[in-house]
């Protein structure tokens, strides 16, 4: 795609699909846009409440921010191999052990995103029943993020899998790179 900037890291390409790559960047906008308006919003409630005049809707709107950050936050991260799994000891291996571990540490992720799908959709359900003040919208529309989040999860977790077993969990070696450079 012309003009498109990749924010995958060559270290990391063997493990990720390009097709993917523009929710990445959504993703990574959308974090940016949560964790600014919660930053504006909880002055904005400090400045109000201060002079005496507290919007109280402010409180909602912070904490859809700060909730819809975390849990996009934590899809963006499973992308980036930045959290939710134990790098260290697999990267620490070699051959069929590391394939082993590395291939463990993503199932459990996947069995924890599979959870968030199941479970925060039974909670999503159940918000309907409670409603949010000052504006009475359900607890529905926060919960929608633990579902949402496990199925961002679930697909970047099985793109790992999949082009890990395919193309090795530790990229190319210096050996390789260097044949494919001839």
């Amino acid at each position: 795609m012309p003009g498109f900037n990749s924010l995958v890291l060559e270290e990391q390409r063997h493990l990720k699909w390009r097709a993917l790559d523009w929710l990445e960047q959504v993703l990574m906008i959308l974090c940016g846009v949560a964790i600014t308006g919660f930053s504006v919003l909880v002055m904005c409630d400090i400045v109000t409440r201060t002079i005496g005049h507290p919007w109280l809707w402010l409180q909602e709107a912070t904490m859809t921010f700060f909730i819809y950050g975390i849990f996009i936050g934590v899809g963006a991260a499973t992308r980036r191999n930045d959290h939710l799994y134990l790098a260290v000891l697999a990267e620490s291996l070699t051959g069929n052990t590391r394939l082993f571990f590395e291939t463990f540490n993503r199932l459990v992720v996947l069995g924890v995103a599979l959870c968030m799908i199941y479970f925060g959709y039974l909670n999503f359900l159940d918000g309907f029943k409670s409603l949010r003040m000052p504006s009475m919208t359900p607890l529905a529309s926060l919960y929608a993020a633990i579902p949402l989040c496990g199925v961002l999860i679930s697909l970047f977790t099985i793109e790992q899998i999949v082009n890990g077993w395919k193309n090795g969990f530790g990229g190319l070696s210096d050996a390789d790179e260097k044949r494919k450079a001839l």
